[in-house]
């Protein structure tokens, strides 16, 4: 026979409702676990980088180089600019030019969350401009920025993810509006880095910490299948390539110019 024990008197705990940013969290991860991601990662030399962004005015964030260089990859390679479409049948979705999707962290109402800004065409940006425009998400007004975001979370949540659904699974264009064709979401900055980020992107980008000796791990979180880990592979490479060639060249072409001294006449 069950005995009845009276509640231990103590301090009771509390329901908190999901706020926007949770939720968008919730929902991102309710479709990106049916994804089959792989990640691929590489140790790559950007200490050529370093050197150049310390001389380089503006100084642009690395958030701001790394995702120049990837877009200019995904330019390169098609592979990168594909998603999987599964309705009304199988296939693969080619989009004409990159969107970044970029994980912004904001406090909204005293509680930080994740939002996501997304840019199209990183690559024909230059630096001081695509890093003005990601410092741009960080400090105006969250509900004016994201107010799309906050439009769909009026809604209940099975209509939502009844156009998550749609979005992702239906129209191969209306998904990349909707959430980009790569995603970066780093935070290196906080001595961290995540190992497998979940993204129902096709492509997501992140690094760790940059060494003293200018060598970072550079990571692709890929979904099997749109391509295989050999291209992914290949695409690292290229993409160390691109950070010390295109975008180091835009980074010494902003260093600047020491005035010449005229000669002194000798007496």
């Amino acid at each position: 026979m069950f005995e009845w024990f009276p509640w231990p008197p103590g301090p009771k705990g509390r329901s908190i409702p999901l706020s926007v940013p949770r939720k968008v969290v919730c929902d991102l991860l309710h479709f990106a676990s049916r994804v089959p991601t792989v990640p691929v990662q590489r140790v790559i030399d950007v200490s050529a980088l370093v050197a150049a962004r310390k001389e380089a005015t503006p100084r642009v964030s690395w958030p701001a180089i790394f995702t120049k260089a990837y877009s200019l990859l995904c330019l390169q390679s098609p592979e990168f600019r594909r998603a999987y479409i599964e309705y009304p049948w199988a296939r693969l979705y080619e989009h004409p030019h990159s969107i970044a999707s970029i994980a912004i962290e904001r406090e909204y109402k005293g509680e930080s969350g994740v939002f996501f800004a997304y840019f199209p065409q990183p690559d024909l940006m230059t630096l001081p401009a695509l890093d003005t425009a990601i410092n741009r998400q960080r400090t105006e007004p969250v509900e004016e920025l994201f107010a799309y975001t906050f439009w769909i979370y009026r809604m209940p949540r099975f209509l939502r993810r009844l156009l998550w659904w749609y979005m992702i699974n239906v129209r191969g264009a209306r998904k990349t509006e909707f959430i980009g064709t790569f995603g970066l979401s780093v935070y290196s900055s906080l001595g961290a880095e995540s190992l497998h980020p979940l993204s129902p992107l096709t492509s997501t980008l992140n690094y760790g910490v940059i060494g003293n000796d200018g060598k970072v791990t550079a990571r692709i979180i890929y979904d099997h299948r749109v391509m295989d880990g050999s291209t992914v592979a290949r695409a690292l490479i290229r993409l160390e390539e691109i950070l010390n060639s295109d975008i180091l060249r835009e980074l010494k072409g902003m260093a600047p110019s020491v005035p010449e001294q005229p000669a002194r006449e000798a007496a």
